[in-house]
C-alpha cells in the first residue's frame, strides 16, 4: 500500500499560525469524494472544533510539532507506506485515538508478517502487544484485539476510504471447453 501525501505542514491548514517546537498539532488524513486524493490538513488543537473536512476522515492523531532540520529533504516522506503509517499512528508521543486502534492493530499484523515488526510479547497487564521495528529498534505498544471476522470486515470498510474501493469480481467466463472439468457435487 503505497500513496503520496503532502508531507507535515508548518503550519495551521485553517488558521495559518505557524507552528512551534513542541506545539501540539492535530493531523487528519481526508478522502475526498470529488478527488481520487487523500489530503493531510494539520491544525493547532484549538483550531479542532471549527473544522469540518470535505470529504471522509480516514484517521486523525495528536502530536507534538518538530520542525525539519536544515537541509533535511521531505522527499522520504511524500510517500506513505504501511510501515510509515504504522510508525506515524503508533509513536509513543502522538495520542493513539479510539479510530485508530483498529487501523494500527491491523497495520502490525501486516508489517509482521512482511518481516517488519517483531513482536516481543505482550505487557505485564496483558493489555498491549510488544513489537519492535526491525529497522529502528524502536519498541512500540499496540493495544491488544480480538482478532474476530468483524473487526476485518471494520478494518476493510476503513481501508476502502483510505484506497478506494476494491474492483468489483466479475462472474467467470463461461466454460467453453478445453478447460478442467467442474468439480464434482452429490446431488
Amino acid at each position: 500500500m503505497e500513496l503520496n501525501l503532502q508531507p507535515l505542514g508548518t503550519s495551521c491548514s485553517i488558521t495559518h499560525e505557524v507552528f512551534a517546537a513542541g506545539q501540539r498539532v492535530v493531523s487528519y488524513l481526508v478522502r475526498d469524494p470529488a478527488q481520487t486524493e487523500i489530503v493531510r490538513y494539520d491544525l493547532v488543537e484549538s483550531a479542532v472544533p471549527g473544522f469540518t473536512p470535505n470529504g471522509v476522515v480516514v484517521c486523525r492523531w495528536v502530536h507534538l510539532f518538530k520542525p525539519r532540520k536544515a537541509g533535511e529533504s521531505s522527499e522520504r516522506t511524500l510517500k506513505l507506506t504501511a510501515e510509515t503509517l504504522f510508525l506515524t499512528l503508533a509513536d509513543p508521543s502522538a495520542e493513539l485515538t479510539p479510530e485508530n486502534t483498529r487501523l494500527v492493530q491491523f497495520l502490525a499484523l501486516m508489517l509482521e508478517r512482511k518481516r517488519l515488526l517483531k513482536p516481543k510479547g505482550r505487557t505485564a497487564d496483558g493489555l498491549r502487544t510488544v513489537v519492535e521495528h526491525t529497522k529502528s529498534k524502536q519498541l512500540f505498544e499496540i493495544p491488544a484485539g480480538d482478532l474476530n471476522p468483524e473487526f476485518f470486515v471494520q478494518v476493510q470498510a476503513q481501508l476502502s476510504v483510505l484506497v478506494g474501493e476494491p474492483k468489483p469480481v466479475g462472474k467467470p467466463a463461461a466454460d467453453k471447453g478445453g478447460g478442467p472439468p467442474p468439480p464434482f457435487s452429490a446431488p
